[in-house]
């Protein structure tokens, strides 16, 4: 389980496909060997909870299968790319966002970002199956990051990023086409599916 507080990044190193689908996915996660990680740890990359299969020093491998590409964006993933790294919560730990499963739903389209004040407006794509959950003041993890709805209609929600997210996560260099990793609030699910 994750806060969706994103504290720490990654870099993607290596992308390769797996012999029987699915892929095989390289990261340098900052911090990996300071926060003790070893296989078999989960560590959410871009909101997508995956099992560490490796490790040297703060370069961490993956097995990503086809489940997880039919529903994140982590298959379109290229050498270079930056990535949201979230540690999993240890107890006793602060949780100062919102409980995140990294069981990414779907994926969304960045139709906008917006400045906005000091931060902006981050405008996504609804996908029909999220639609029950998302509502105005709700929350939603967008590739990993705990965010607030600030407004909603038929095929679209939005976001106010403040600038410590702008500043920290991928959420501010994201750009229209983009896809973001969606996850519903899992108190919100319950409560429209008991």
């Amino acid at each position: 389980m994750f806060s969706g507080i994103i504290s720490f990044s990654g870099t993607v190193e290596d992308v390769q496909p797996a012999v029987a689908g699915g892929l095989r996915l390289r990261v340098r996660c900052e911090d990996a060997s300071d926060e003790d990680v070893e296989p078999k740890d989960s560590i959410a990359i871009n909101g997508v909870c995956l099992t560490v299969t490796a490790i040297d020093h703060n370069v961490v491998d993956f097995d990503v299968v086809p489940e997880t590409l039919a529903r994140s964006a982590l298959g379109g993933a290229c050498k270079g790319e930056q990535v949201n790294v979230e540690y999993a919560l240890r107890a006793g730990d602060r949780i100062g966002g919102h409980f995140v499963y990294g069981h990414v739903d779907s994926t969304g389209k960045v139709l906008a970002l917006t400045p906005e004040g000091q931060g902006a407006r981050l405008r996504l794509e609804l996908p029909e199956n999220l639609r029950p959950f998302v509502r105005e003041k709700g929350f939603v993890s967008a590739d990993g990051v705990s965010v607030t709805v600030a407004a909603v209609g038929d095929t679209w929600f939005e976001i106010a990023l403040i600038p410590e997210t702008l500043e920290r996560t991928t959420l501010g260099r994201r750009a229209p086409g983009d896809l973001v990793n969606l996850e519903a609030d899992p108190i919100a699910r319950y409560a429209v599916h008991p």
